[in-house]
């Protein structure tokens, strides 16, 4: 070592040093930065849209870009006939569980497993990952907030909603990556070979959780927990009870942060709530302070997409020029980490049981 470099080291304190492990570890590339862009700007004009149009469920019109424009990397053909048909499907059965098997419980969750089977298989097998990850997550939504009957719930208004916000996002997409376009190509994500048994395991385990999830937030009239809902879903996205404690940790302190934001942001607005030119600006920075560590993690969906779609949901489904988010920042907190915490302990509870069983048994390299 030279002389030199021994000498700029000394002076470094060393809690200051650049960790060599951990998020920040990572320098972001500028495929990095275009994405950041992305992902702030792109929900950011969703969230002005649904505004300015007056639209309800305005969570729909703030994630979705979110998913598209933060989760996957590219936009071509094949995403965007997973996105429409992942729309499809979730309307139709909302529509038609809604309306048909709305008043008997036990055919609409008997319907509900099938879905949920089809779709976390479709995650499972790789190709068709986005199009099972959107269908599970609007699908147990909708349907839960479907069986709450009007006025509490319009399915018609809220299905016409999830459709335009569909559209609308495709369009922002496009929006978006001709104005931030990756500066180098990507190299394509090759998920590996699975073992039959571990194909059976993750399908069984997380159908088991999802339905099971969707069952108690039926039975206990939780249709203001959306958030504790959408996390015991998207903590499943591993599959496996391996992956679903670093997503369960990482959905609670993402959570937790964005509570936090979201009210310093209602601070610093106080009466100024209600003008959109505010809020949309601080939406905008806490959405690319957050992109920004999304891509430090690694593009997966870690503590710094959960902060993000915090702030999605606080800003699109409870913010109005009436109300302000105070309540429901600190609600949201606790309801999220005793979702998590339960939805953990079921996940653990069932990956014992199918490890016990060859046919079922999920192995680890």
């Amino acid at each position: 070592m030279s002389t030199k470099r021994l000498f700029k080291v000394s002076l470094l304190p060393r809690r200051y040093r650049p960790s060599a492990t951990g998020p920040y570890a990572k320098t972001l590339s500028a495929n990095d930065v275009q994405m950041c862009l992305r992902a702030a700007f792109g929900s950011t004009l969703g969230f002005i849209i649904c505004k300015l149009m007056n639209w309800n469920y305005g969570a729909f019109f703030v994630i979705y870009p979110m998913l598209l424009l933060a989760l996957v990397p590219v936009l071509n053909g094949h995403v965007i006939r997973q996105f429409l048909a992942s729309m499809l499907l979730i309307s139709f059965s909302t529509l038609f569980v809604q309306g048909v098997l709305g008043d008997r419980p036990i055919p609409m969750i008997m319907t509900a497993i099938v879905m949920f089977a089809i779709l976390f298989r479709c995650m499972s097998q790789g190709p068709y990952f986005l199009f099972g990850a959107l269908g599970i997550t609007g699908l147990s939504i909708q349907l839960h907030f479907a069986s709450y009957p009007y006025p509490s719930t319009h399915v018609s208004d809220m299905v016409m909603s999830n459709i335009a916000a569909t559209f609308v996002t495709i369009l922002i997409a496009m929006l978006m990556h001709t104005f931030f376009p990756d500066t180098e190509p990507r190299s394509p994500r090759k998920p590996p070979p699975k073992p039959a048994s571990n194909l059976r395991h993750e399908i069984i385990l997380t159908t088991t959780v999802a339905t099971l999830s969707f069952i108690v937030f039926q039975i206990l009239d939780l249709k203001s927990s959306l958030s504790a809902q959408m996390a015991s879903i998207l903590i499943l996205f591993p599959l496996n009870w391996h992956g679903a404690g670093k997503a369960a940790w990482n959905r609670a302190v993402g959570t937790l942060i964005g509570c936090n934001v979201g009210l310093l942001i209602q601070f610093v607005l106080l009466t100024h709530s209600n003008m959109l030119l505010f809020v949309s600006f601080g939406l905008w920075f806490s959405i690319m302070l957050f992109a920004r560590h999304h891509a430090h993690e690694g593009g997966g969906s870690g503590a710094g997409f959960g902060a993000m779609t915090t702030m999605a949901i606080l800003f699109g489904q409870y913010l109005t020029p009436t109300q302000d988010l105070v309540y429901n920042a600190l609600y949201r907190f606790t309801s999220v980490s005793v979702s998590v915490v339960l939805t953990l302990l079921v996940i653990y509870l069932m990956h014992v049981l199918l490890n016990r069983f060859e046919a079922t048994r999920l192995y680890i390299d």
